[in-house]
């Protein structure tokens, strides 16, 4: 494996203003951060940017708890990361990829790098800045090479998928009109579901995320001109003003939606969702009617992206989250499949044009290719 290592974005600043250093920060006030593994023979002209995913903090509360820590913090970061899935530079285990300069953005700001307050308050000292960070990272890249890419691609998962929407036309902007840009969101088609009491808890975790980092502006006009801006962070109220080339890679049965959005803990006091979110086979039958709903609602939600030439979609029926960056989902013996193709392959012939890839798989349980996860019972 080629040298992984870290890049901190001030340190390409270190002589300019003190008052330009603190615009771009993580929300401690430290630099921003990314890993990068060079691109080499015929890749070395193309990039892959893939942005970190990690959850949202929307209130100072929770900024603050994660201030210390490796999604507020590059002073907490690790050195160096391995590689894996879609960032692999082994062509047997990413054929399509394997030889560009890749780039894991790390994630700090817990707003999808939209977060954009000038002022710091002096009892927090918290910097939401994600916004900043996003440009920051894009230009050192650009420093770097990166302005002069043939291919490029946006990319990320969670938190980071979610990046990859909300950014993908501000990247492509941002690059060369002769570079091939296109973007990829794994995991990161969020629905505004209500929960299993009857709440919309999302929309209102959003409301308050937006307000704490000011991130309304950073979000697409065409958008916030319509509707209330907490239902601009859903991807189903803005995918389809994206211009730029977009794939999909999704399980219809996300993990992390049916356990934070559809049965978070507060609207199941008595726990009785619990085994069935650790582990989908243990769901009852009418958990599973539940569940087969929220997969409804979801490709009702995805049903606004349309099915343009230039977009994608691999939507499998997995209780999963994040199926790009694990070589065991992304490319292997086992992986996922959806008509006899793996997600890397999916990608690939997406990305290059070989073949347009939209294909959303039957509902749980016919598919036998999946990698479902299993909690630990502690989660």
């Amino acid at each position: 494996m080629r040298n992984e290592y870290v890049i901190n974005v001030a340190d390409e600043i270190e002589n300019t203003t003190r008052v330009k250093q603190l615009l771009m920060v993580c929300l401690d006030g430290s630099p921003p951060a990314y890993h990068l593994s060079p691109g080499f023979g015929i890749g070395v002209d193309n990039w892959l940017v893939q942005f970190e995913g990690g959850g949202w903090c929307n209130n100072v509360t929770k900024c603050l708890a994660r201030r210390k820590t490796r999604m507020g913090s590059s002073k907490a970061m690790l050195k160096k990361l391995a590689f894996s899935g879609i960032l692999s530079n082994n062509p047997k285990h990413n054929p399509d990829f394997y030889n560009w300069n890749k780039v894991k953005v790390r994630y700090c700001d817990g707003s999808s790098f939209t977060g954009d307050v000038e002022e710091v308050d002096p009892e927090t000292k918290l910097y939401y800045r994600g916004a900043r960070v996003f440009l920051a990272v894009i230009d050192d890249l650009k420093a770097n090479g990166m302005n002069q890419a043939a291919n490029a691609i946006i990319s990320g998962c969670s938190a980071g998928g979610l990046t990859s929407i909300i950014h993908c036309d501000h990247f492509r902007s941002l690059l060369p009109e002769n570079t091939n840009v296109k973007c990829i969101s794994d995991a990161g088609y969020f629905i505004n579901e209500k929960d299993v009491s009857g709440m919309q808890r999302m929309q209102s975790f959003y409301k308050d995320l937006l307000h704490t980092h000011q991130s309304t502006k950073n979000l697409p006009s065409s958008c916030t001109s319509k509707m209330s801006p907490e239902l601009c962070f859903f991807p189903e109220n803005m995918v389809q003003e994206i211009k730029t080339p977009l794939f999909i890679l999704n399980a219809a049965y996300d993990s992390w939606q049916i356990k934070n959005s559809l049965a978070p803990g507060v609207a199941d006091p008595n726990g009785t969702w619990h085994e069935c979110k650790t582990d989908i086979r243990l769901c009852s039958s009418s958990q599973i009617r539940t569940i087969q709903g929220f997969r409804l609602d979801f490709l009702i939600a995805l049903s606004k992206i349309g099915r343009a030439a230039s977009g994608g979609l691999f939507i499998n029926s997995c209780y999963a989250h994040c199926q790009s960056e694990t070589q065991e989902t992304w490319f292997a013996e086992d992986s996922p499949v959806l008509g006899q193709t793996t997600i890397a392959e999916a990608v690939g012939e997406w990305y290059f044009g070989r073949n347009q890839f939209q294909t959303i798989d039957c509902p749980y349980p016919c598919d036998s290719t999946c990698h479902n996860r299993v909690f630990e019972d502690n989660y």
